[in-house]
């Protein structure tokens, strides 16, 4: 069975972050640190050499593959922001209606800068994933 590539390191998330992206993603991503870390009450760490992950969780899938992810996570993406969320679809898209200008993925949730963003429901979209994966994998 193939092993995760994305696993938590010792990295500096302050260099990450000071290395990628414009000045304006530095801030939002040192605001959007302070936001994930007050949700999962842990510190960021590094997640292979671009995802800044809060808190962990294993899962197993059917398939019989296993691994472990943040509970929280972001990511610089070219002139994107990406917050790694997993919710309930149904919570998910009412905040999504509030939450301002965005695009959504299956699972990512892309922003250029978060003054575009009601920053409050964004916070409430991070809670609720984090309930979700600790519901759902026991974190």
């Amino acid at each position: 069975m193939a092993e995760n590539k994305t696993k938590a390191t010792d990295a500096s998330v302050d260099e990450y972050i000071a290395s990628r992206g414009n000045t304006q993603q530095q801030a939002d991503c040192r605001e959007l640190t302070k936001l994930m870390k007050r949700v999962t009450g842990k510190p960021p760490k590094m997640w292979g050499p671009s995802i800044v992950g809060f808190d962990s969780y294993r899962y197993t899938y059917e398939s019989g593959h296993s691994g472990e992810a943040p509970v929280a996570a972001f990511a610089i993406r070219g002139k994107d922001i990406v917050a790694y969320l997993t919710c309930e679809e149904v919570t998910r898209d009412k905040l999504l209606e509030r939450l301002g200008k965005h695009r959504m993925g299956k699972g990512c949730l892309y922003f250029r800068k978060l003054s575009d963003l009601d920053v409050s429901v964004l916070e409430e979209l991070v809670v609720e994933s984090a309930k979700y994966v600790k519901r759902r994998y026991g974190a």
